[in-house]
């Protein structure tokens, strides 16, 4: 009974939206739980009336390309801290931890401020550019993906790191031929929540954005429902079962590499 009260508890979000998408009237105050009619015109009225093509393929390469570098960069700097002794580590981690204490936003008035003087200098990575955008994304993530990714670091034995390096293997190819396949869940872990973060992110993208064709699908969305919300409900539904696509078939792409690495071990004999 727990179960089934817990599973449509769950599902009713879900078949809410559906039925408000393929409601053929496409307001919030004639959609039902179960609609009278079906049609797709409200994803019709979607491409027609709006660019959601546009904020679609923005958000995709955007979160994409963050999630991707973030990854690559947070794991270097990972095993760094993890695995190397130098003058400043303690600090930098201790750094990047308390950056992480205050919320991106806090620094918007900077950053505005900053973009207005690069848009002006360099306006292939200023306002309403995919490219600046992704700038900011990549400072935010790294701090925490960074600890994420060391404690994984840690619970690997460093026998493993010194017989490669007595065999002759560089730093390079201890990461790239050892390590990275061994921490492969906290890279699909990291790369999932990275992907998840940036296409949902909304604040920051809502003041560095303000062109139609430049916004990603949170802006996008939110300005369907901002000033009329009854009227355009079923498109934003619409809309919003399309955004759920990529992060759907990017869990699924993930979720192999996270299962294997978790049951993988690191020494077979």
């Amino acid at each position: 009974m727990v179960l089934l009260v817990s599973l449509a508890f769950a599902l009713f979000p879900i078949v809410f939206v559906v039925s408000a998408a393929v409601n053929p009237l496409g307001t919030l105050s004639s959609t039902d739980l179960l609609p009278t009619g079906a049609s797709f015109g409200n994803f019709a009225n979607l491409f027609r009336d709006t660019a959601f093509e546009w904020w679609f393929l923005n958000s995709l390469l955007i979160a994409s390309v963050s999630a991707a570098v973030s990854v690559f960069l947070s794991a270097l700097a990972a095993y760094a801290f993890s695995r190397m002794r130098f003058k400043g580590r303690r600090v930098g981690l201790l750094s990047l931890l308390l950056i992480q204490m205050f919320p991106q936003f806090l620094a918007i008035v900077a950053i505005f401020l900053i973009f207005t003087t690069v848009t002006d200098l360099w306006p292939a990575i200023g306002f309403n550019t995919p490219w600046g955008l992704l700038l900011l994304y990549l400072g935010g993530a790294l701090g925490v993906n960074t600890w994420l990714m060391k404690g994984f670091y840690d619970t690997l034995p460093r026998e493993l790191d010194e017989s490669a390096t007595m065999d002759g293997a560089s730093h390079t190819q201890v990461f790239f031929r050892i390590m990275l396949p061994l921490v492969a869940p906290i890279l699909a872990v990291t790369a999932l929540l990275a992907f998840i973060g940036t296409i949902n992110e909304f604040l920051i993208a809502n003041v560095f954005l303000t062109s139609p064709e430049s916004k990603t699908l949170s802006v996008g969305m939110w300005g369907l429902v901002a000033g009329e919300r009854n009227n355009n409900f079923g498109i934003f539904c619409a809309g919003t079962l399309l955004t759920a696509i990529p992060t759907v078939l990017v869990f699924q792409f993930l979720q192999r590499y996270i299962v294997s690495g978790l049951t993988a071990g690191a020494v077979k004999g």
